[in-house]
């Protein structure tokens, strides 16, 4: 009964900035909450905060105690909803599927999955040496077993 209130308590206030959205919910039996965000345009500190309030101002400690955690996720969390490909496509993402691993360019998203572009060096077709070729991989939300941001400095 307590994750429930917690549950319609968070739809509420995620309904009101559609552009957060949820990436993990839990509710621990030591009544500890903890809520990751994300947002289509990154998640601010004032987004975190409002949040938090809006559970925890709606929960009587008197009642239940509990612990309330409400962060972002982090810049080397696993992309896991395909709605956070569209806010990375420019970023080098490495990918991880069942037939191997790609590292490259987001440069599209579709309905079914993503597009990852990447220059790589190969043997020249005649003669000695290598070429540099354009390489271009879909891949399908289904096939992604998982898929991170690759932060260069």
């Amino acid at each position: 009964m307590f994750k429930e209130k917690v549950a319609t308590l968070l739809e509420d206030v995620l309904e009101e900035n559609k552009s957060l959205f949820l990436i993990d919910f839990s509710v621990a039996s030591d009544n500890s909450i903890k809520v990751v965000l994300d947002g289509d345009h990154g998640v601010t500190l004032q987004d975190c905060m409002k949040v938090s309030r809006a559970i925890e101002h709606n929960l009587d400690r008197e009642e239940q105690d509990f612990s309330l955690e409400v962060t972002s996720a982090g810049a080397t969390s696993p992309i896991v909803l395909p709605r956070q490909y569209a806010k990375n496509i420019g970023r080098k993402l490495k990918v991880r599927t069942e037939t191997g691993t790609f590292e490259g360019n987001l440069t599209a998203t579709t309905d079914k999955g993503i597009v990852l572009e990447w220059k790589a060096r190969e043997p020249k077709p005649v003669g000695k040496g290598k070429v540099t070729v354009q390489k271009k991989e879909e891949i399908d939300f289904s096939d992604i077993k998982e898929a991170k941001v690759i932060i260069t400095f």
